[in-house]
């Protein structure tokens, strides 16, 4: 596989979001620096810090599609959320800035200017910030499988299951078109309405929104590090696969990790009575074979013995 190709096998939304957010964080920079607007400062380092982020989850969901190796025979799933803690390290430090910045121009207020381009370039903003965060739902909804509602209420509901790159863009860009839209109401409120305090104060509100998303992007990973059990819906679906098969009376114990966006899976299931080893080996494989066509399963350890006459597997 080419370099190329490889890049193209990278998270999409988090490659869309880096090049949309480096465009949205010059252009709020450039307004900033002229109207001297603490709202747009920080929503410009709210900006810089999602490009950063981005860039560094793309490049991270590329290295986890490499294959395993003799040295690495796992893969490299868990690269992405390593790089998505050193994302969580910037959004911390950006935040910080952010918050401090406000506190400053709320106990000492300045007159700001240029009202109609701020506005004009947070509508901008949160135009862009709203298409990346579309086409991240969108995301969600394909790596999880959709879901009988729409693509909002889906997002929200499955974005726990989608991979680490995805649900960081989610977080991400829900906090920016949020943040576009508090910036437009503080500078509304401080240049229309004389509150020069709503500059400092919404730009605290902006900060407090990054050390959210840098908490929840952070424990997903912290969790997906160590490794996590995978959902329930992967555990009824794999296990309902197993138990689909006419040899396949009882699973004795299974259990499935989940790496980034990929399951493995290690179990033992019960076979019927009167098989020749011959046939006991053919179904395991079958077996095999079946769960390894999964798109998101990565590697299956199957084990058989006969029935016990004893339930184990309660779904």
């Amino acid at each position: 596989m080419g370099f190329v190709d490889k890049l193209k096998k990278g998270n999409t939304s988090s490659g869309i979001a880096a090049l949309g957010n480096i465009f949205i964080a010059a252009i709020k920079g450039v307004a900033a620096s002229l109207s001297g607007n603490g709202t747009m400062f920080a929503s410009a380092m709210h900006s810089l810090a999602d490009a950063i982020n981005q860039g560094f989850v793309y490049l991270g969901s590329v290295l986890a599609e490499f294959p395993p190796s003799k040295r690495f025979p796992t893969g490299f799933g868990r690269v992405i959320n390593i790089f998505c803690m050193v994302a969580v390290l910037v959004v911390t430090i950006m935040a910080y800035e952010t918050i401090k910045e406000g506190w400053h121009l709320f106990q000492h207020p300045v007159q700001t200017s240029g009202f109609m381009l701020n506005i004009i370039i947070l509508l901008v903003s949160f135009i862009v910030d709203g298409f990346i965060l579309f086409k991240a739902m969108k995301e969600i909804a394909h790596e999880t499988g959709g879901g009988s509602g729409g693509i909002f209420s889906t997002a929200f509901k499955n974005v726990g299951k989608a991979s680490p790159a995805t649900r960081l863009v989610f977080y991400e860009d829900l906090v920016a078109t949020s943040g576009a839209v508090l910036a437009i109401i503080g500078i509304v409120l401080a240049q229309s309405f004389g509150i020069l305090q709503a500059d400092g104060i919404i730009s605290i509100i902006i900060g407090l929104l990054m050390l959210f998303v840098a908490f929840r992007v952070g424990y997903d990973n912290m969790i997906g590090l160590i490794g996590v059990a995978a959902p329930k819906e992967v555990e009824d679906k794999i296990t309902g696969l197993l138990l689909a098969d006419e040899a396949v009376v009882d699973i004795y114990g299974i259990r499935i990790i989940q790496e980034g966006r990929l399951f493995h899976i290690e179990g033992t299931v019960e076979l019927k009575k009167g098989l020749t080893l011959a046939e006991a080996d053919d179904i395991k494989f079958r077996l095999k074979d079946m769960l390894l066509r999964e798109p998101e399963v990565a590697d299956v350890l199957i084990g058989i013995i006969e029935d016990d006459d004893i339930k184990n597997w309660q779904p």
